[in-house]
């Protein structure tokens, strides 16, 4: 029988095809079939008493389905071979994935740092769950970098970091935070997903957990939920057992949908980042415009440590309105005719909304006189996507 391709000395764009794949376990079929199982039939007693034993059948068994099936293992393996990781777990959301990560790490009594531009559901569990958990929460400047060694205490156990931050962008400095880190043996998990494991390698900058919402890019059609964590493999052993013990698992169909989805991520994302820069670069002309928040526009305060770190742009970027009335911001943003008005991102369509970091933070004051937008660029027309934007823009003056 023919062997899988090893996928090892291959090009991200190729990875993203062969990885995950075992045709010639499924009869030859090109993508891993849909597996719907709970339980699991074993063939004697004695490989059933031996089910759990992870000396035998390697990290990925099939027991019983809550513990994952041949679809969910190849997304698993798909997802931590691009991002180039030891192993991948699913959760049924990114805010799953975000919060399994935390609570694999932290305990009654124990310091995390969380970056103040993070995820506005990262910050609510924090502040809800984690301090009735009794874990102390501390906010720090996402600009930091290594200056980060003054806020870690005896009982810091985590980082917590997200680049580009969520809403306003902001470039933290990963290889500086977690040389910092690792010398205080405190762990860094990153939330990934605005470059997805191809556009940022996290454990070349010395991440230990990387979590993705992979309900954005990695799906990429906006009709999955899905988280992904990744792991090193000093990590790996106390997410997974977290994983366990929370019952977390996803829907087969869901998995065999982002698999599917994983093979054209390169096309995908390139052809977003194509549409964000060119966009972004438009909207810096237009004189309504204070500020464009993008990491790969060289006005972009963090544009060197976006051009040294990461390897490309997601279509997802903010940009910041000279003041105007609200109702005038309304009238622009609700009769735009592409741009949806949806609070996720990362599938084909196009999608513009108001959003308001003030309430998110306090490490850092957000103080923009003017109204933050998040544009999501989409694989519309880019032609269609400037004009529709124009006569938004225009309307703001009439």
């Amino acid at each position: 029988m023919k062997k899988e391709t090893s996928s090892a000395t291959y090009a991200d764009a190729t990875r993203a095809i062969i990885s995950g794949r075992s045709s010639f376990s499924h009869h030859g079929v090109v993508n891993t079939p849909v597996y719907h199982a709970s339980t699991i039939l074993h063939p004697n007693v004695e490989s059933f008493e031996k089910r759990h034993d992870s000396k035998t059948g390697g990290r990925r068994k099939v027991i019983y389905g809550l513990l994952g099936t041949p679809t969910s293992f190849d997304l698993e393996e798909a997802i931590a071979n691009l991002e180039g990781g030891y192993d991948a777990l699913l959760t049924p959301s990114g805010l799953a994935a975000i919060n399994i990560a935390l609570l694999a790490f932290l305990r009654p009594g124990d310091h995390v740092l969380v970056a103040d531009s993070v995820y506005a559901w990262t910050r609510s569990f924090s502040d809800q769950m984690l301090a009735d958990l009794g874990v102390e929460v501390q906010y720090y400047n996402p600009l930091v970098g290594a200056d980060i060694a003054s806020l870690i205490r005896p009982k810091t156990r985590v980082i917590f970091l997200e680049s580009p931050g969520s809403y306003t962008f902001e470039v933290q400095d990963i290889p500086a935070i977690t040389k910092v880190a690792r010398e205080h043996q405190v762990t860094t998990i990153l939330d990934n997903t605005w470059a997805t494991p191809l556009f940022f390698k996290s454990f070349e900058h010395g991440v230990d957990v990387s979590v993705h919402a992979a309900t954005k890019y990695l799906s990429g059609h906006s009709d999955v939920m899905m988280g992904a964590i990744v792991c090193n493999e000093a990590s790996w052993e106390a997410v997974h057992r977290t994983h366990k013990l929370f019952g977390q698992c996803v829907g087969p169909d869901d998995a065999y949908a982002t698999l599917r989805s994983v093979r054209t991520l390169p096309t995908r994302l390139r052809a977003h980042q194509e549409q964000g820069i060119a966009l972004a670069t438009w909207l810096e002309g237009r004189d309504e415009i204070a500020e464009v928040l993008h990491p790969a526009l060289p006005s972009h305060p963090g544009h060197e440590i976006w051009q040294r770190d990461f390897l490309g742009a997601s279509g997802l970027f903010s940009i910041i309105l000279k003041p105007q009335p609200r109702q005038a911001v309304l009238d622009m943003v609700n009769n735009l005719e592409l741009f949806g008005i949806g609070a996720s991102w990362g599938g084909y369509e196009s999608l513009l909304i108001p959003v308001y970091p003030q309430k998110h933070r306090s490490a850092v004051p957000w103080n923009s006189s003017g109204q933050l937008l998040r544009i999501h660029a989409g694989l519309e027309s880019l032609d269609d996507l400037i004009v529709d934007l124009e006569a938004g823009l225009d309307r703001l003056s009439t």
